[in-house]
Order: C-alpha cells, then sequence, then structure tokens
C-alpha cells in the first residue's frame, strides 16, 4: 500500500496546539500531524538548545527538528508577555488538543493550566506529559529520559545482564511515552466525537515506563504472595547477543521446537534435541544461559550468509546486524521508501523518515517541511482574525 497526497488524513480537521520541547512531547505531535491534523508548534523566543546541537544548515533546524517538527506550523510567542498571552488565548479557542509537557506550577502560572483552559472551553482535550503522575510525592519532580531510565527499572535489567545498571543507547521513554501520547490523543477525539466531551488527560513517564518494563519482567512477582523473583530468564541472559559468525555479526533466534530441531541437525548435533534440558520450550527457558551459550559457539562455525540461508528456509527469525550507518542501503528498506530523499526549501536535501504504516484509504504523507521557528506566526494569526499592525507586536524583532 501506498500513501498519496490526494488521501485524506484521519485527523484532517483536527487543530492541535503543540506547547512541547525536546523529543517525547514534539515527536507525538509530529505523528498526529502526519495524521492530517493542523499542529501548531509554538516556541519561545530564542529557539530550543535541543535543535541546535549535531550537524545543520541553519540554528534549530538539525536532523531532529526536520524530521520531529514536519507537517507542523510554528509560531514564536514570549507568553510572558500581554499579546503572547493573547495570541496564546486565541489559538487554544481555536483548537481541538492542548498538548504540553511543561510541569503543572509553570501551567498554571501562565494560565493554561487544565482547570482554567477546559473551563473556558470545556470541549477541549488538554493533554500534559510530564515525568510523575500529580497525585504522587514525585508530581514536581525534574525528568528527563536517562532519569527514567534509572528509576522505571530499565537500567537495572542490562545490570541483571552485565552486572552494572546502563542505559539504553536510544532515547527509550521519550519515544514510547510519545506512542502513548498519541493513543490517547487518539481515544479522547473518538470519545468526543461520540459524546461532545472533553478530556483532562496525563502521560506520566515513569508509570508508563514502568507499565512498559514489567510486562514480561514482573513473572513471579505479579502473585500475592509473591512464586519467585522479577525477571524473565530468557532476555536476561548474558548469551542472548548478537554471535559472531565467521566473518561478521548476526542475530540467529531459533525459537519453536522445529527451529531448534532443524538448528541441531545443521550443525551436526541432533542429539541435542533430545537432551532434557533442551527437549520442551520450558526446559529451554530455565536453561537458556547453557542453550545460548551452546548457540554462540555454533554461530562461529559459518559465515552470516550460510546462515541467512538456513534460517530463510526454515523459518528461523535471524538477520545480520546493521550498522546505523548501513540502513539506508539495506534492501528492503529502499524497496518500500521508508527514508526517501527530499528537498527541504530552505535546509536542502535530507531523508524524510515517512510513517511506517500503510493505509489503503487515508494518508500520512509529508504534507511541509518542517518550518523555521516563528516562520508561520503572521499567516496563522491573520486566520484568527489579527490585523498586521497587532502582528507585528507579536513577532519577535
Amino acid at each position: 500500500m501506498t500513501n498519496h497526497q490526494d488521501r485524506p488524513g484521519a485527523l484532517d480537521g483536527i487543530r492541535i496546539i503543540d506547547l512541547t520541547t525536546v523529543l517525547m512531547g514534539p515527536l507525538a505531535a509530529r505523528m498526529l500531524a502526519d495524521h492530517g491534523a493542523d499542529v501548531i508548534r509554538v516556541e519561545a523566543p530564542g529557539g530550543e538548545a535541543f535543535l541546535d546541537s549535531g550537524p545543520r544548515r541553519s540554528p534549530s533546524m538539525n536532523a531532529m527538528a526536520l524530521n520531529a517538527h514536519r507537517n507542523k506550523r510554528s509560531v514564536v510567542l514570549d507568553l510572558k508577555s500581554e499579546v503572547g498571552t493573547a495570541a496564546m488565548a486565541d489559538l487554544v479557542a481555536s483548537a481541538d488538543v492542548f498538548l504540553s509537557n511543561m510541569r503543572g506550577a509553570a501551567l498554571t502560572r501562565l494560565g493554561l493550566d487544565a482547570a482554567t483552559l477546559r473551563g473556558r472551553h470545556p470541549n477541549l482535550i488538554h493533554l500534559v506529559a510530564n515525568g510523575y503522575g500529580s497525585s504522587g510525592p514525585y508530581a514536581d519532580r525534574a525528568a528527563y529520559d536517562d532519569a527514567i531510565q534509572a528509576i522505571s527499572g530499565l537500567a537495572a535489567l542490562a545490570g541483571r545482564v552485565s552486572g552494572e545498571p546502563a542505559y539504553t543507547p536510544a532515547v527509550m521513554a521519550d519515544k514510547v511515552c510519545s506512542l502513548h501520547i498519541v493513543q490517547a490523543t487518539m481515544a479522547a477525539l473518538f470519545h468526543r466525537e461520540r459524546t461532545g466531551q472533553g478530556q483532562t488527560i496525563e502521560v506520566p513517564m515513569f508509570e508508563t515506563m514502568v507499565a512498559f518494563n514489567i510486562v514480561e519482567h514482573h513473572s513471579g512477582q505479579i502473585f500475592e504472595p509473591t512464586m519467585g523473583d522479577v525477571g524473565y530468564v530468557r532476555t536476561m541472559n548474558p548469551f542472548r547477543k548478537p554471535y559472531r559468525c565467521a566473518d561478521g555479526y548476526a542475530c540467529i533466534l531459533p525459537y519453536t521446537d522445529p527451529n531448534w530441531r532443524a538448528f541441531f541437525d545443521f550443525v551436526g548435533h541432533p542429539e541435542l534435541m533430545d537432551d532434557p534440558q533442551f527437549a520442551a520450550h520450558a526446559d529451554r527457558i530455565a536453561n537458556s544461559s547453557d542453550l545460548y551459550a551452546l548457540l554462540e559457539q555454533f554461530a562461529a562455525t559459518k559465515p552470516v550468509a550460510e546462515w541467512m540461508a538456513f534460517c530463510n528456509q526454515h523459518s528461523i527469525p535471524a538477520n545480520p546486524v546493521l550498522d546505523l550507518n548501513q540502513m539506508t542501503e539495506d534492501a528492503h528498506l529502499q524497496a518500500v521508501d521508508l527514508m526517501p530523499l527530499m528537498d527541504h526549501p530552505t535546509e536542502g536535501r535530507y531523508r524524510v523518515v515517512r510513517d511506517p504504516i500503510a493505509y489503503d484509504g487515508l494518508s500520512t504523507v509529508l504534507r511541509r517541511h518542517a518550518p523555521r521557528p516563528g516562520q508561520d506566526t503572521a499567516e496563522i494569526l491573520a486566520e484568527l482574525g489579527w490585523d498586521a499592525e497587532r502582528i507585528a507586536r507579536v513577532e519577535p524583532a
């Protein structure tokens, strides 16, 4: 299936005010924008430091900005000024959804808290994504991805394998929580469509990541009284890793009984299928360290291509290990055109990482490239009925 420019987005006609920074909120707003929502990104004068790191051709237009802010429009407002406050009030009055990742005290000072805004606009969906739920003792604690990985158990899981806690080398909490922001917004919009009622929503990072982490790891601790330690044995195995083959690294993951029978035959040890440690799925999970140590040993005997051919023949999950620099050349990603090259009107040639989901009747296609900060201030305020003189007082010098 292919996304087409002439097909509608699922959120056509929905306006979202995006008062978020860094990655969690902006990425969620971008996903909603991909679905056709008119997302208006409200930025502070002076730009955002997060967008001025790494390679870039212009201020605040790094790789993150180009893909996290596409399909949006941008206004720059000083929310501490009288004219900025008035502009924001008119924006909110025109909106269906208000997104923010400011802490509660800051929103209240600015008059942008849920009680104030929904008091004026009962049909508004007001969503705040922050570090911790407002009813707990950590409500006002600062939070970034690393801090949430630490407290949510994610860093400690790595320690159960290596002996020392470690952060996942990706902003895991931000990206997982972005998906929850999107589904919460979609659910609230669907509810409003049926009932006419707005919604006040919190997406707390700590609670969200705990719920994410314990799905497979709560194990015996889910029962009362407990029936064992936390942790899914297979994934906390030090031998669960990409294996060194004769000429590179690969993931080789036999899983079912037929997978393992074919694997043991291929490496010349069919008798291992009858070993009581490995005969049944539960046995293999319980003895996964010994099993994966054998897998590591056998992997080194053959080149990656030979492993791929064998695994594909027997429907065994397997892939070569690709460096991030290699992915753009991957044959499958090229065939599905996940990262097409496009021309930004001011930033030049760049790769657009398109929405990976395909629909047969909806579009998530690129409709507008990421704007420079404040690029659309005059246009948007004019749509709200502001005259040129008043607009000129808003736009920063």
